[in-house]
């Protein structure tokens, strides 16, 4: 009879109930104080929003002993001490609107009450209308007696104007992450590179930081310092002597204010990294799509396993700008990010070409011991650059496809070529199948566009769907780094095959065969997923009937079967059904009357074939999951990613291709081979200048591209091969 009740109890859920208050603030404490650098961080910041121009630190045991901050700012008032370490008590803001014009470091009231809850805290401070300095020593965010018997309250004390903090045993009572430390030397060394940040940014506020007993500090900046001679105190005379200035031009729209800092030039190069020293509204965070755009670009400059160094501050709208994302602060959300970015690695460039007009080398003479006097040929030796270590570094140099003969192209880079409008055969296929995408040259109805891009005033929409978030995970946990890195850092050679769509990349020594069909279905595929609900529209003028685009991809342009009519009105009934969620979320506008005014635009200066959009809508209707969230985004945007791979182009009559003689020969082709033409010259050149630059810096490369890329030679190996010849 027992047994059976204890089953039952087993079988019950556990009662839920509400955790005791200091475990929700030890909880707290510990998502915002990981190390004691983030207590001198927090503690740093408030002394410089209290208008300080003086800042002392002072560490002993890496922080996790001892841990104070002296600074001149305006102090405390003494009755404010009773709540100065409870939790979300604050100066900086009254109202949730507030946090739209944040304007100072600080402002949840969170820092000093999560350090009381893991260590001795007291606080000394004096404001500029008190008579004498006033002291605090708190706990679990409450006044405690400094000893035994001794009243709570504050004290009086003698002091000057301003405030110390001075942090004692941090996380005494966290044994875990105490063990987790690594070395007192470690932990300095985090501290030191948070104080140097923003002993560089502060202009105007001296720093100084030294180990608790010694004499001499580690650092020391003035208030009178300009930002190199920081720089020069924090990282060196070696980086301060290559810094050069770069500056950003205010941007409105984007809701850019400026943007200034310095970096290194192409002179230095050395092969310790740095962390970019960034501030966002003057806040120390990090970016890491900004650090691999700028190491990108730095690429180009410096040789490969060099690093460069960077200090930028950027000034964003507070209105478009969240500071409010992460418990440390230490990362920020802004719109515009890509643009914004863009503009920043511009400027870099632009400054970078400038100076690298010229670089400096370090040179030694080389001298004999048996004829140090006597001229000879090894005094000042050179090293001799072997043909097999040397590499393209310039993409703009002479690609494989102009060694091919190709008739004169009439089109221009400005406009997208002729597209054809044609019957494509269905595939139930989920990737970029060949068949889905090529172009037979017997097609009858020819449609062109024009490129015209206009900028609107939207604001960018934060999709918060778990679904999506899901999706993106997804493609972070089948990352391939080394696929990745090789992407990311290749230089483009050419177009070998435009049938088979196979192009030929290379990066640092060897030579790679992609197939740019499945690349860039997978690279479209990310962009709809980290563009989701943000897509550009490309309009579609006059509307088409998505009756007769379905009719198109159904029908050889025969008589329409019971069969064929049963499905185009089942699919055109789906696609209207969703045509809300469609539109809200991809940018696709089917009318009330089933006319589709516009499709999504992907990316900026590449328009997909027109041809293929009787499939692109055949196949969402057939192939789209739209019964459950994550399965229907998902296909629809892979659907999506298959109309932008660029299509499979038939290979051409001898007769149409010119012989490099005559010029004759390119117009003697059949009419309805013109066309074909002129798109293949276009897609080649969209395919260099725009869709590898993407993949460039856009791009995670998944394991399933592994088969999509082959390495067909590296120059140390070719040399070997010869040599034995």
């Amino acid at each position: 009879m027992d047994s059976d009740i204890d089953s039952e109890k087993l079988k019950l859920p556990p009662k839920i109930k509400p955790l005791d208050v200091s475990v929700i603030n030890r909880i707290a404490a510990g998502e915002i104080i990981v190390t004691p650098a983030n207590a001198l961080k927090e503690m740093l910041e408030n002394s410089i929003d209290a208008g300080s121009n003086s800042i002392d630190i002072v560490v002993k045991d890496g922080g996790l002993k001892l841990l104070q901050v002296t600074d001149n700012g305006h102090g405390i008032n003494r009755d404010d001490l009773g709540i100065l370490c409870e939790r979300f008590t604050t100066s900086k803001i009254s109202s949730f609107e507030d946090l739209n014009a944040i304007a100072t470091y600080g402002f949840r009231g969170e820092a000093l009450a999560s350090i009381s809850h893991i260590a001795h805290l007291t606080v000394t401070t004096r404001s500029k209308d008190s008579d004498c300095a006033w002291r605090a020593t708190y706990l679990d965010g409450k006044l405690v007696p400094a000893r035994g018997g001794a009243s709570a309250d504050p004290r009086p004390v003698a002091g000057r104007n301003g405030t110390q903090i001075l942090v004692e045993d941090l996380f005494f009572n966290v044994p875990s992450r105490l063990r987790a430390f690594r070395s007192p030397a470690d932990e300095y060394n985090r501290i030191a590179d948070v104080v140097g940040r923003y002993a560089i940014h502060s202009e105007g506020i001296a720093f100084t930081c030294k180990k608790h007993g010694e004499a001499h500090h580690s650092l020391i900046t003035t208030a009178q310092a300009s930002t190199i001679d920081r720089i020069r105190t924090v990282y060196g005379v070696a980086i301060a002597n290559e810094l050069v200035k770069v500056s950003v031009a205010e941007d409105k729209r984007l809701g850019l204010v400026g943007a200034s800092g310095y970096i290194t030039n192409a002179n230095y190069n050395a092969k310790k990294s740095y962390q970019p020293v960034l501030f966002i509204n003057h806040r120390a965070v990090t970016c890491d799509p900004l650090k691999r755009a700028l190491a990108q670009l730095y690429s180009a400059f410096l040789p490969k396993g060099s690093h460069s160094f960077t200090y930028l501050s950027l000034l964003i709208a507070p209105d478009k700008l969240d500071v409010n994302v992460h418990p440390t602060k230490r990362e920020v959300r802004f719109l515009n990010e890509d643009e914004i970015i863009q503009r920043v690695c511009d400027s870099v460039q632009h400054v970078l070409g400038e100076v690298d007009t010229s670089r400096a080398f370090k040179t030694q003479s080389v001298l004999m011991a048996k004829s140090i006097d006597s001229p000879s040929p090894l005094n000042n030796a050179q090293k001799r650059a072997y043909e097999y270590n040397m590499v393209r570094t310039d993409a703009k140099e002479r690609k494989i496809t102009t060694m091919f003969k190709q008739p004169p192209s009439k089109s221009s880079s400005g406009s997208a070529a002729a597209a054809v409008l044609h019957r494509l055969p269905h595939s139930p296929s989920d990737g970029p199948d060949p068949k889905v995408d090529e172009v037979p040259i017997n097609a009858d109805v020819e449609m062109t566009a024009q490129d015209q891009y206009e900028t609107v005033e939207r604001a960018r929409v934060h999709i918060r769907l778990h679904s999506v978030k899901q999706l993106r995970e997804d493609v972070r946990n089948d990352l391939h780094k080394g696929l990745t890195d090789i992407f990311a850092n290749h230089t483009f050679v050419g177009i070998v095959d435009e049938n088979k769509r196979l192009a030929a990349i290379q990066c640092d020594v060897k030579l790679y065969l992609v197939d740019y069909a499945a690349v860039s279905y997978e690279m479209f595929y990310q962009i709809g997923l980290s563009d989701f609900g943000n897509f550009g529209v490309i309009q579609l003028a006059p509307a088409l009937s998505l009756r007769s685009l379905l009719k198109v991809a159904v029908t050889d342009g025969e008589q329409i079967s019971a069969e064929q009519e049963s499905e185009i009105c089942r699919i055109t009934d789906q696609l209207m059904t969703m045509r809300m969620m469609l539109l809200e979320y991809f940018s696709l506008d089917i009318t009330a009357d089933g006319d589709i005014k516009s499709i999504p635009l992907l990316l900026k200066g590449y328009t997909p074939s027109v041809a293929k959009l009787p499939m692109f809508l055949y196949r969402l209707g057939h192939n789209v999951d739209w019964a459950h969230e994550k399965e229907c985004f998902d296909t629809v945007l892979r659907e999506i990613a298959i109309f932008y791979v660029p299509e499979s182009l038939p290979i051409l009559p001898p007769a149409s291709l010119g012989d490099g003689v005559s010029s004759q020969r390119a117009s003697e082709a059949p009419e309805n081979l013109q066309p074909l033409e002129q798109r293949k010259s276009e897609l080649i050149d969209r395919i260099e200048k725009c869709i590898f630059p993407t993949i460039r810096r856009r791009l995670l490369a998944t394991k399933k591209l592994l088969g999509s890329v082959i390495e067909v030679a590296d120059l140390p190996g070719l040399y070997k091969i010869f040599e034995r010849c």
